[in-house]
């Protein structure tokens, strides 16, 4: 009598979803051991309702159903249900996009659940299964539990649409089996036992085809675009451990997913269809659309929660409750019945039941019982498992292709689409793991060992990467990150099911970091860095109890009584590290990419959720001592921490700028279609370049994670305190360490000069802070909307006059419309910026060198005023030139601070002075307050106050050296005249190197008034244009020496 026990259940299952069917036939159909139904239509609604999505159905049906039960092998042999052609259309629910729905009461809301509830158990009524004395109850018990783990599914042909506006998402899989598997990954008919509390399946999917195309205003597709993701086919594998034989979930929960090779290709026409999907999944997520359907929730503020402490628009802003304090009122979102989820994370928990075949029974069995007898039944037997979910990837592909229309010879012909592809992007050793027990734990880790973006064929009518150019592997890829998978190994597939060295490959039971603490002491930067390379992130929510029970104590939060609840604590951080990388940005990269960018806004959708606009409240919330007290005892925020490192820009010459077509569009403009093709394209070798190193770069967000809640109550506070103040504003800081800058050159072999300094490594700090829901604060004029704060502690720019040349060609490149020839950079302006190796300069140019040192700014706006102040500790510039024994010496230009009292004495000018003390007043000192609206200028006025130290100025002929440089054009590179540099002046007397010290004069013991003692020449020559030019340099020599002598007599008729 088997079939009396095992009939029902499979019975259960089949009628829940499927329309029209007759149990007595499928009962005798059962008997007989095969099922065969065909045409089958599923119960859209009950698909609905169990799902809880923001979907609607618009159709569903089964070609072909087949069940297969060996009656005479149930205790051996697996229950085999094949379904032949599956398909569904969904859509999203009719005014998604409008404002989320009235909650209604709560007696409302219970009575459609208790509904809702009842109709579930009529339905469970008829399927009780008849007992049978000659069968013990231990022993049916044991082998329906067999039947159930050992099920086979087998679907073949399975189609998912979704539709919205324009946009038609297919997923075809071609076959999809699920089975158990012994410890080995086997296929074996397998059961939990007292030595072996473990269950594993595995299932396959075999070609799945991904396919995006849009639909005009007939429904109909015109132009099928080429699959997103073609043939693909990946395994997952579960793995389930019970604590015990009689459990009903498992304690542990794995299932991980491995796909070895994964190729995407997005075509321009795709790739906003594919923004709008990926949006559509971030509003999920986040709970922005969806959340709350009828009998789901019972706060009246219709608070919606995610993983990430997100609590997101749809609350009543007219509305603050007395009980916010008590930590806005997170505690209601535990207090809830069970079997009533909150947004997207409930719903995705509500199918851990479903993953396990957890039984229903026992839910039937508590339906007589008192209401705490249940939750406290409940709280012992409901125990949140942990679930662990990993996707894995060995290696990605995605490419992106430009389409174009193409007619057919004949008239009457359909155009086809055709594609060219122009960028590609691979990525080695993806891993996605996220773990969770619960609403009040969850992390998820991302990370991949290396990736690299390439350019592919031509774009735009220039053929930079055609076949033909025969342009080398390493010009094509401009964004180099990580390291290669062969080097690094499989560590991306760490402690998943699919490592040997796992513990359940090897017969132990996982361990699980749950503690916060703990977690982020152990996946720490440096770690995520080892197992990757090249990037890792880290995203960690929490939710405590004050007394100090972690979240593995959860299960006590469902008591019911808020009072006995205390104060959640949230906590929510996200940290980011981006390993070495290098990017390359020539043309041919910066065209493809803002391509990409002009594809993706070529069409725009309605957003899914609109932000409220800022209204201050007619009935502010008075808030007790006490009240206050608790509100400042913990405010839940969220914490981000991005970090770059080692990190390598390399900005070269445009060789062909279309940007006149791109970057209209991607600025709100209308792209124009009136031009022409450019012309072919020829690369520009030696390719001069801007290289910028950087050792570290931190940037770290901080935000309330409920910022609209926080700010309603605290503004109306009418002193509140300055911590209550700080956490509502969202702070930002942001610090760079290592930061440098040259000029390099790519020569024809592919290899890069030795770089020029410009710019030598320096750090800086950049802090700002922006108000909340600033309207909310109009009445409080004191109250910082914005402040910043800029902290330069040293920085120092050096270059010659060929150089900043060569700067200015390669600004040019990009901001002049136009390709560019090799003529635009000469080639004497190359040689004097690079010079070859082992070759020594017969006349090397004076280089420039600008250094400010202690700068600090700082901003601060209000609703009344904005204000800005400011300090500069020196400034110094100084120019370096060869010596006439070729030693390189100093000359000072520009100084500050300076003590320039006795400035018009010749002892000034003779003296030696040593450096001043650290303590020295700063060169520049000021403050700006400006007033935001002329009506408040009678309040506050604006001010301006500044503080200006001594400034010494030098003019000395070497700067105009500087400036009149050119580079003469030369036919080739190592043909070089020999430049002598002469003096006008004979020397003196030298300068000492330690009197050009920060607080130094910038001149020193000298008998004359004379300039400098150092000036560059062209070589002398008996024509009378080298006559003419030395007259020149002698004529800026004396008009300098009678400019400096001004100055002095100037300071003496100030001072008397």
């Amino acid at each position: 009598m088997l079939e009396s026990y095992v009939t029902p259940i499979l019975m259960s299952y089949v009628n829940r979803y499927i329309k029209n069917l007759k149990p007595s036939d499928l009962q005798l159909s059962l008997w007989g051991g095969d099922v065969v139904l065909s045409k089958l239509e599923l119960k859209l609604d009950v698909l609905e309702q169990e799902l809880k999505l923001p979907f609607t159905f618009l159709s569903g049906h089964i070609h072909e159903l087949r069940i297969h039960v060996p009656w005479t092998k149930l205790g051996s042999e697996p229950v085999v249900i094949t379904i032949n052609t599956m398909e569904c259309i969904l859509k999203l629910k009719d005014g998604i996009q409008d404002d989320h729905e009235s909650c209604g009461s709560n007696s409302t809301n219970r009575s459609t659940s208790e509904s809702t509830k009842s109709s579930v158990k009529q339905r469970r009524i008829p399927q009780a299964a008849p007992t049978d004395p000659d069968l013990p109850p231990g022993y049916v018990q044991s082998l329906i539990r067999r039947v159930v783990n050992n099920v086979n599914i087998v679907i073949n042909n399975l189609i998912l649409k979704y539709v919205e506006d324009d946009i038609v998402l297919s997923v075809n899989i071609t076959a999809a089996e699920c089975y158990t598997v012994s410890e080995l990954w086997d296929r074996a008919f397998m059961d939990i036992s007292a030595t072996d509390l473990v269950l594993r399946k595995v299932i396959n999917f075999s070609d799945c085809t991904v396919c995006l195309d849009k639909r005009n205003a007939s429904g109909k597709i015109e132009f099928y675009q080429d699959p997103l993701l073609y043939k693909c086919s990946f395994r997952t594998r579960l793995h389930f451990t019970y604590d015990n034989l009689n459990s009903k979930m498992p304690s542990i929960i794995k299932i991980h997913t491995l796909v070895e090779s994964l190729k995407l290709s997005i075509t321009d026409q795709q790739l906003p269809m594919f923004i709008r999907i990926m949006q559509l999944g971030i509003a999920l997520y986040y709970g922005e659309i969806g959340n709350f359907k009828d009998g789901e929730a019972e706060d009246p503020t219709c608070l919606s929660k995610d993983t990430l402490g997100n609590i997101t628009g749809t609350e009543d802003e007219t509305r603050v409750d007395l009980q916010y304090p008590a930590q806005y009122k997170g505690q209601e979102l535990y207090s809830q019945d069970y079997e009533e989820p909150q947004g997207w994370v409930s719903w995705a928990w509500s199918f851990v039941p479903a993953i396990v075949s957890y039984d229903d029974g026992e839910e039937d069995c508590l339906g007589n019982a008192p209401a705490s007898a249940i939750h406290q039944q409940r709280a012992q037997t409901l125990k949140d498992p942990i679930v662990s979910v990993g996707f894995y990837c060995t290696k990605a592909t995605v490419t992106f292709k430009l389409t174009e229309m193409q007619a057919e010879s004949s008239y009457y012909s359909p155009q086809k689409v055709k594609s060219k592809e122009v960028l590609c992007w691979e990525q080695e050793g993806t891993t996605i793991e996220a773990l969770m027990m619960g609403e009040p734990f969850f992390d998820c880790q991302i990370g991949f060992v290396g990736c690299r973006a390439m350019c592919l064929k031509g774009i735009m009518g220039v053929k930079d990467f055609e076949e033909h150019m025969n342009r080398s592997e390493t010009e094509a890829c401009f964004f180099i990150c990580g390291e290669n998978l062969s080097s690094k190994g499989l560590t991306y597939l760490t402690n998943s099911l699919f490592d040997y060295r796992s513990p359940e490959n090897n017969g132990t039971r996982a361990e699980f970091i749950l503690d916060a603490a703990h977690h982020k002491e152990t996946y720490t930067e440096i770690a995520g860095m080892q197992r990757f390379g090249a990037f890792y992130m880290d995203y960690l929510y929490t939710m405590e109890h004050s007394s100090g029970k972690g979240a593995a104590n959860q299960q006590d939060f469902s008591s019911g009584k808020n009072e006995d609840l205390g104060i959640v604590q949230e906590k929510s951080t996200k940290s980011l590290v981006v390993g070495p990388l290098d990017v390359r940005l020539d043309s041919s990269a910066v065209h493809r990419v803002l391509k990409m960018i002009v594809c993706a806004l070529e069409h725009e959708y309605e957003p899914y959720s609109r932000l409220k606009p800022e209204s201050k409240d007619e009935k502010e919330t008075i808030l007790n001592p006490e009240e206050v007290t608790s509100l400042e005892e913990y405010i839940p925020t969220r914490h981000t921490s991005v970090t770059l490192l080692k990190c390598t820009c390399t900005i070269f010459m445009a060789e062909f700028n279309l940007l006149d077509r791109l970057l209209p569009v991607i600025k709100g403009g209308k792209n124009s279609s009136n031009f022409t093709n450019a012309p072919n394209f020829q690369p520009l070798r030696p390719l001069p370049s801007i290289q910028i190193l950087v050792d570290k770069i931190n940037l770290e967000h901080s935000v309330p994670m409920y910022a609209e809640q926080l700010v309603h109550v605290v503004s109306s506070l009418a002193q509140p305190s300055e911590n209550l103040l700080h956490y509502c504003y969202v702070h930002c800081y942001l610090k760079v360490f290592g930061f440098q800058a040259g000029l390099t050159c790519l020569d024809h072999g592919g290899s890069y000069f030795f770089p020029a300094p410009v710019i030598p490594s320096f750090s800086t700090a950049l802090y700002g802070k922006l108000l909340e829901l600033p309207a909310l604060w109009a009445k409080r004029s004191q109250t910082v909307v914005t402040e910043g704060i800029f902290e330069l502690p040293n920085l120092t720019i050096q270059a010659t006059r060929a150089q900043t040349l060569l700067l200015q060609a390669i600004y040019q490149s990009w901001f002049h419309i136009g390709n560019i020839s090799s003529s635009a950079v000469n080639e004497t302006l190359m040689n004097e910026v690079f010079p070859t190796a082992g070759v020594k300069s017969k006349n090397p140019l004076p280089t420039l060198e600008g250094s400010i040192q202690n700068v600090e700014l700082k901003y601060c706006s209000t609703s009344v005023v904005t204000c800005a102040s400011g300090t500069v500790g020196s400034i110094k510039i100084c120019a370096k030139a060869p010596g006439e024994s070729g030693k390189e010496k100093l000359i000072p230009l520009l100084q500050g601070p300076s003590d320039t009292r006795d400035l018009h004495s010749t002892k000034w000018l003779n003296e030696s002075r040593k450096p001043e003390s650290l303590l020295a007043p700063d060169l520049i000192a000021f403050t700006i307050r400006v007033p935001q609206h002329m009506d408040y200028c009678r309040h506050a006025g604006a001010v301006f106050l500044c503080s200006v130290q001594g400034l010494a100025v030098n003019i000395d002929p070497i700067l105009y050296t500087w400036i009149i440089y050119q580079p003469q054009k030369r036919t080739s590179r190592h043909m070089q005249q020999p430049v002598v540099a002469v003096p006008l002046v004979p020397s003196v007397s030298r300068w000492k190197e330690d009197e050009l010290s920060a607080g130094s004069a910038p001149l020193a013991k000298q008998q004359s008034y004379q300039a400098s003692e150092y000036a560059s020449s062209p070589v002398k020559t008996k024509t009378v244009t080298g006559m003419c030019q030395e007259q020149m340099y002698q004529f800026s020599e004396d008009l300098f020496t009678l400019l400096f002598l001004s100055m002095v007599l100037l300071e003496v008729i100030i001072d008397y």
